[in-house]
């Protein structure tokens, strides 16, 4: 299969005309003689709701957590909010909520003790700090187990936790790894209402393997297999049925 990325010219206007949240560029990371991620390059504007898409094993997460600092590139860079994430830390974690597919969480905290906690690590005023819980505790549904141990929590709701985590001080962009991972119908369509919702205002990324999820929240598809970037554009440029876009899916990710 060729490594050359499919992208429409509108899309390519569109991303330059438009203020990047988002930026990988030359992103790469070498283990030894494995590649997990070559040249990964895109950018992310303001207000757009992208998909990452690609089968396992192909670099999400590993770009994922290169894109907010939780690993070093071997090479290129990454920037969020127009801070690199490597050299400026600080500035680009506060315009960034970020939920991992398996997201750290105190298991011996309640849903409470926990976000109130990481309020306290970002040095959020106590002010501020109880209207975000009261925000994100209602966006996330989590009043039912607000005072129970996470680690008694399914894993559904230890996902809601991270996303109220991801959302608790109101940041610009949001990167967001597998989102309605171990949800049930009912709480997954309530987590594609809030992604929905939260797209008007914010910059979203979000990883998922659900091609139905994609269709109902996002835009735009960004395409990696192998570490490569192999297709950039809309939605409908991938596919207008479900059908479309797995067809179109397994020739983008099989050579």
């Amino acid at each position: 299969m060729s490594e050359q990325v499919q992208q429409s010219p509108a899309k390519q206007s569109e991303s330059s005309s438009q203020e990047k949240m988002i930026e990988a560029v030359g992103l790469s990371k070498f283990y030894g003689q494995f590649t997990a991620t070559k040249d990964v390059t895109f950018s992310v504007p303001r207000g757009q709701v992208a998909a990452f898409l690609g089968p396992n094993g192909a670099g999400k997460s590993t770009t994922m957590k290169l894109l907010t600092g939780f690993l070093s590139p071997s090479e290129g860079h990454a920037r969020v909010g127009g801070f690199d994430i490597n050299t400026h830390r600080i500035e680009a974690s506060q315009k960034l909520g970020y939920l991992p597919e398996n997201g750290p969480l105190y298991e011996e905290m309640t849903p409470q003790g926990f976000l109130k906690y990481a309020g306290s690590v970002r040095g959020m005023s106590r002010a501020e700090l109880s209207n975000r819980l009261e925000f994100v505790t209602d966006k996330c549904d989590l009043s039912s187990v607000w005072k129970k141990p996470i680690r008694k929590l399914s894993r559904g709701f230890r996902q809601r936790v991270g996303m109220a985590q991801a959302l608790l001080h109101d940041p610009d962009i949001l990167i967001l790894d597998e989102p309605t991972s171990g949800l049930d119908p009912n709480q997954n369509q309530s987590m594609r209402s809030l992604i929905r919702s939260l797209g008007k205002t914010k910059t979203i990324l979000l990883s998922t393997h659900i091609l139905q999820e994609v269709k109902a929240v996002c835009s735009r598809v960004i395409l990696i297999n192998q570490g490569l970037v192999v297709f950039d554009g809309s939605v409908d440029g991938l596919g207008t049925t479900q059908d479309d876009m797995e067809t179109s899916f397994h020739k983008l990710t099989h050579a």
